[in-house]
Order: structure tokens, then sequence, then C-alpha cells
């Protein structure tokens, strides 16, 4: 009979999503930026943040892997900047990254999405 347990033949890149924070949170002070990784496999992909072109230092939190029910892995990183320096910075990027794979980035311009 077939094995019921999940086997992970091949890794998948995750599809990145970048939400830029709210003119109304703006509005107060903070930016808070979200990256929401879907699709992945295995759950071992690391997100992390560059902000302006380098390695943020900004902890950034982040949320538990959820499985699909197509046997991919959902999760996100919640990154908090304050509003003036969200304005400042040229970009901000999610990178998504597994050793041995070529990254995955989704950049996200403040200018673009600015008031």
């Amino acid at each position: 009979e077939p094995n019921s347990s999940l086997t992970v033949t091949g890794v998948v890149r995750p599809t990145l999503t970048v939400l830029p924070p709210s003119p109304e949170e703006l509005q107060q002070g903070s930016a808070t930026l979200v990256c929401l990784a879907s699709g992945g496999s295995p759950s071992q992909w690391k997100l992390s943040w560059k902000v302006g072109g380098s390695s943020s230092t900004t902890p950034a939190s982040h949320s538990l892997e959820v499985l699909g029910s197509d046997g991919r892995f959902s999760w996100s990183s919640t990154l908090n900047l304050p509003a003036d320096q969200w304005k400042k910075v040229d970009s901000v990027t999610c990178e998504a990254s597994l050793s041995g794979q070529s990254s995955v980035t989704q950049s996200l311009d403040p200018h673009s999405c600015s008031v």
C-alpha cells in the first residue's frame, strides 16, 4: 500500500508579497511591513529584511509556518520601522533563503506607495 507520509521530493520556492504600512499608521510615526511567503517547501526557508539595500538590524517577528492542504507552507515576517526611516529609504526588500538554493526576493519602494 502507498506510504501515507509526506515525501518532499523537490524544493519549492515560496511566493513573496510585501505589504506596505497603512497611511494611518504612518501618521502615528511608525511603519509596519509584512512579508507574506506562501507555497514554499520545505519549511526551512528563512525570511530576512533589507532596508535601503543593507541588511536590517531591526528585529523582525516571524510567524509559525502553516502547512497547507497542498503540502506546502505559508508564513510571514513582520518588520517595524520608525516612519521617518521608512520615508527615507529607497527600498525595502524581503528575502527568503534556503541553504543551497537561490534566494527569492521581493522589494517595495516606499516612494511608489507614499501618500
